[in-house]
């Protein structure tokens, strides 16, 4: 934080408010700090960033710009940055995701000024299933064109038998994370998901 705090600050300054600056502790797993938060994550949130050792870089250790899904449908523009200490082992995540929304919206003047974006890595995110939820929400959100606020009880109710399906229900915390997604109560969660199952 002393040395990669005032970088992710400045970083946030120049991007904000569209880019959220996550910089995370890959030794804990956990997120240390964020700036201009817009995916709804904390500090102290598990980061599930995966085998770093593995992620082909682009330059030295820089990944991306790859692309992620909001919940809510917006699609994120990201590029991770893994700093190493003497020994060569990773001691922090910097991640910068940039909300592309204004760019989608404004796509034909912006075109020429928008950032490439490349496929994900998968290795980094390999046991993000927090990312699958996003996802398949996003996807969902983005299909019905309306937020999720305005989603049927017969939309939460497939979507949760989707989530449901890839086995999403089966990791620890998967709950609480759906509800925070949907904006919802756990105990919705729990009885919607109930009636899924006895369908």
């Amino acid at each position: 934080m002393r040395l990669l705090g005032p970088v992710c600050e400045a970083v946030a300054r120049l991007l904000g408010p569209h880019a959220e600056v996550v910089l995370h502790d890959p030794q804990r797993d956990a997120i240390l700090a964020l700036w201009n938060p817009i995916s709804r994550r904390r500090p102290g949130d598990p980061s599930l960033l995966g085998e770093l050792d593995r992620v082909e870089e682009v330059a030295p250790g820089v990944y991306g710009p790859y692309e992620k899904l909001l919940p809510d449908g917006r699609r994120l523009a990201c590029v991770s940055a893994v700093v190493r200490d003497e020994d060569g082992k990773p001691s922090a995540v910097l991640c910068v995701n940039l909300d592309r929304t204004p760019l989608d919206q404004a796509a034909q003047v912006l075109a020429a000024f928008a950032a490439p974006v490349t496929p994900q890595p998968q290795v980094l995110f390999e046991r993000d299933w927090t990312e699958r939820i996003n996802q398949v929400i996003g996807a969902f959100v983005r299909e019905r064109q309306r937020p999720v606020e305005q989603l049927t009880r017969a939309d939460r109710l497939t979507l949760l038998a989707e989530l449901d399906r890839l086995g999403v229900f089966s990791q620890r915390r998967a709950v609480p994370l759906v509800a925070r997604a949907l904006r919802v109560s756990r105990s919705t969660v729990y009885a919607l998901l109930a009636e899924v199952r006895r369908r």
